[in-house]
């Protein structure tokens, strides 16, 4: 009998810094676009004082935390919540599927159809976040890319997007 040698799975080193450098932007983005935009920031207005979510990719895998301050300004939190209790938390099933959505090639609405994204927590708030995320896509992408991203491309005016792009832009990668 031939003996079989066990193989631990790979870490995917790049796929993992490749998401979490999205993440990381996609949430000062969030934050930016919360302060530039009046239906992002109606959006939050909307969710309970405090409100705070995440989004993760399992096993053990990058992630990101906004929350809503009593006063009712977003923020990124960063990777981990601390000692703040999360309202929410998506969780993308692997690294697989994490690329498919941050390398535009899979929409949230379609991660959600095919069983690749999990959601704890109130539904209504979770389809609040999937709209800001997908607002903020169509910020930070061009038209094409966008559509490939979002369920369906919203009609804004040009000059929303002319100059909401960078402000937001500027805000994200500054961090204000």
């Amino acid at each position: 009998m031939e003996a079989f040698r066990q193989v631990a799975a790979g870490k995917k080193p790049l796929q993992r810094a490749y998401v979490a450098f999205m993440l990381w932007f996609v949430g000062r983005a969030i934050q930016a676009a919360a302060r530039v935009d009046d239906e992002i920031a109606a959006e939050f207005e909307a969710l309970p004082p405090g409100f705070a979510f995440s989004l993760v990719v399992l096993p053990s895998g990058p992630s990101l935390v906004i929350g809503k301050d009593a006063d009712g300004c977003v923020r990124y939190l960063g990777k981990s919540p601390g000692s703040r209790k999360l309202d929410l938390e998506m969780k993308i099933k692997s690294i697989e599927a994490a690329m498919l959505m941050f390398t535009f090639r899979e929409s949230t609405a379609a991660a959600t159809a095919r069983n690749r994204l999990i959601v704890d927590g109130d539904i209504p708030a979770a389809c609040a976040v999937v709209r800001i995320l997908d607002a903020v896509e169509v910020y930070l992408l061009v038209k094409p890319i966008a559509r490939l991203a979002v369920k369906r491309y919203p009609s804004w005016p040009l000059s929303r997007i002319l100059i909401g792009r960078p402000l937001i832009y500027l805000r994200a990668v500054l961090g204000i």
